[in-house]
């Protein structure tokens, strides 16, 4: 009997053994795995806004949906985009839209605006977007053949631009014979209408009226006094990052060949511009 207690306990010896054995060898619950880092929030992108005066087609131009578009709406979006911020149009009067960079109404003015040492002195301006210069409306059957044939001629002009200033040089600042309008279009309406008998304005502006405006039969005429011009966007005096995201946008789009793209789009070639030769001897002028 012995013997078999004996047993009994070796065998209960040795499967309380396998039970220690068995707890000792138990594997731990594995850890709950690390926390993924916090993803980091993607930058904030900043909108601008933009102060134009939407009478300026194909430049600047209200949409049916009244809604800025044209060339410089399309141009800067594109640069926007390749200099990493973005923009909002608002419509604004010619007249003080330069002083809504002062007070921070508008971020940038991108309106036609004609790069000028007197303007730089009161604001900077972005690499040029595009070339311009100044020329004639006229009917078709006019004799007018020259800048000088105005002379004792009505001629039409938008307030404050190059064709306000140019033409006061040839018929003095307070001549009667000047008359001035809102925006470029309205004096060519005038000139459709027989009001006066020639519009000055920029190139682009007069070249896509005639062409979208046949029943009117016009023609331009174009003038070796009249100085290229180049279309910059105007910040802030001393806005330096400003400048920096607006150039490294426009240095992108000429490379890459939209620049070329969207003036394709909106003149199919490229607008006309006084010869250079002709230019050198003119005398610069401010412009819308």
């Amino acid at each position: 009997m012995l013997s078999s207690l004996a047993s009994r306990r070796g065998v209960f010896v040795a499967a309380f053994s396998v039970l220690a054995l068995a707890a000792c060898g138990k594997k731990e619950p594995a850890p709950a795995p690390a926390s993924a880092p916090a993803a980091t929030p993607a930058p904030v992108v900043k909108t601008y806004t933009v102060g134009t005066d939407a009478a300026y087609a194909p430049f600047e131009k209200m949409s049916p949906a009244n809604e800025v578009e044209g060339l410089t709406v399309d141009l800067l979006k594109a640069v926007a985009a390749q200099g990493g911020f973005q923009v909002k149009f608002v419509n604004t009067p010619w007249e003080g839209i330069f002083k809504t960079l002062d007070s921070g109404e508008r971020d940038i003015v991108a309106s036609s605006v004609t790069i000028t040492e007197e303007r730089k002195q009161t604001m900077d301006f972005s690499k040029p977007y595009f070339d311009a210069v100044q020329l004639i409306a006229v009917k078709e059957d006019s004799k007018v053949g020259r800048f000088e044939d105005l002379k004792t001629l009505k001629v039409g002009v938008q307030t404050g631009t190059t064709g306000d200033e140019v033409v006061q040089k040839l018929l003095g600042k307070t001549s009667p014979n000047i008359k001035r309008f809102e925006s470029t279009p309205l004096a060519l309406q005038e000139l459709a209408a027989g009001g006066v008998a020639a519009v000055v304005a920029d190139n682009g502006v007069v070249q896509n009226y005639i062409a979208n405006n046949p029943t009117a039969k016009f023609k331009s005429v174009s003038d070796a006094s009249f100085v290229p011009e180049q279309y910059g966007f105007a910040v802030k005096k001393g806005n330096a990052e400003m400048l920096e995201k607006i150039n490294k946008g426009l240095d992108a789009i000429k490379a890459d060949g939209t620049h070329a793209a969207l003036m394709a789009k909106y003149f199919g070639t490229k607008p006309a511009a006084a010869p250079a030769a002709q230019a050198a001897t003119s005398v610069a002028t401010p412009a819308k």
